[in-house]
């Protein structure tokens, strides 16, 4: 059931908040179960199973795949042209289902049961549209549960740690301006090809400044300037990203770039623009959770270091007490790859972990 289910929404995929055919198939499959279904937002479904009890566990998967072209040759390959679920959450969603199937059959469960069916994951974080609807409030959610497929992990895996295990991330974007001029007469113009470079080289010794200790990432990965050789520059534009999990260390990075291009522009005599485009929250588990997980699910286990990727299941957690998985592929293929595949069968230990949360907790 679990393969077919991943199988056959793998050649589906859809993106963003636009998913009809993913909503679609989805309903289809808890419309003939004893749940309520409800669609707090455009493409997503949330079905509740109500055990008459006070509290309600909530259990989410993301919809939405990738603009990637699939290079798998597989019967199951993406019918969508430029689209394939190469981030998983295609097994994502057949957990859920299976899990949905098991709740079904239960005549008591601990806590009422909340399944959310969120798009918008990879953009534009329907996570925080959901948590805007009121409705965890609604069904008296107190902890909200959600894993992602992991190709470093062993396969078959579950992991998790407490307080941060991913991060808040921000994209930066840079513009220097100068004056341009011949290199014959370079005392007439104002370099920015050299002003980015220092701008640069400063970033990164800020950032090795910052305690070895502390989980955190800036980088560039792109950095444009000038237009032939015999010219000095006079545009530099770069971009970067930066990752951390504290916000307070979040925005004393934020002001020392800004206070980096203050120095460089009264060093250069350039004009310096500097954007942030913050992303998602830092995902933290909360810490008492975690640690009755390890005592109640002794095969979860401990994730020793958190990843600087970014997870809109962060905008629960600010809302809610949470806990975010990681299960193995044990493939090495990494996330958003055009080559993207697994092994259907870890998608039981999926909904094993969800079935132990539901019972232990």
């Amino acid at each position: 059931m679990l393969k077919e289910y991943r199988q056959e929404l793998h050649q589906i995929p859809e993106l963003e908040l636009d998913l009809p055919k993913t909503q679609t198939y989805i309903k289809q499959h808890l419309q003939s179960l004893r749940c309520e279904l409800f669609e707090p937002i455009p493409s997503s479904v949330v079905a509740y199973f109500d055990f008459g009890k006070k509290d309600t566990f909530a259990f989410r998967s993301d919809m939405d795949a990738l603009p990637v072209q699939e290079q798998n040759d597989l019967p199951y390959k993406s019918k969508h042209p430029g689209c394939m679920h190469a981030c998983g959450h295609d097994g994502h969603m057949a957990i859920l289902l299976g899990f949905a199937q098991w709740v079904n059959e239960q005549q008591d469960l601990p806590h009422n049961v909340l399944l959310v069916f969120q798009p918008g994951e990879e953009s534009p974080g329907g996570a925080k549209l959901i948590v805007d609807t009121g409705i965890f409030e609604k069904f008296h959610v107190t902890s909200i549960f959600g894993l992602h497929l992991w190709p470093s992990i062993d396969k078959g895996a579950v992991a998790t740690r407490p307080k941060g295990q991913l991060a808040q991330s921000s994209e930066i974007h840079v513009d220097i301006e100068g004056k341009t001029s011949h290199v014959a007469k370079a005392e007439e113009g104002i370099d920015a090809m050299v002003a980015g470079a220092h701008f640069l080289l400063r970033c990164y010794e800020y950032e090795k400044s910052i305690d070895p200790g502390v989980h955190r990432l800036l980088k560039f990965g792109l950095m444009r300037s000038g237009v032939v050789c015999n010219s000095i520059s006079g545009h530099t534009h770069m971009e970067g990203t930066m990752r951390v999990f504290d916000p307070v260390l979040f925005d004393e990075i934020q002001q020392n770039i800004k206070r980096i291009a203050n120095e460089i522009e009264q060093e250069e005599k350039v004009k310096i623009d500097v954007q942030f485009k913050n992303g998602y929250p830092a995902v933290i588990n909360d810490e008492a959770l975690v640690e009755k997980i390890y005592q109640q699910i002794p095969y979860v286990h401990h994730l020793e270091h958190p990843e600087m990727i970014a997870e809109d299941f962060a905008y629960y957690q600010q809302a809610l007490p949470g806990v975010f998985f990681f299960l193995g592929t044990g493939t090495g293929i990494p996330l958003h790859s055009d080559h993207w595949d697994f092994d259907e069968e870890i998608l039981t230990h999926g909904v094993e972990l969800y079935k132990d949360l539901i019972q232990c907790l």
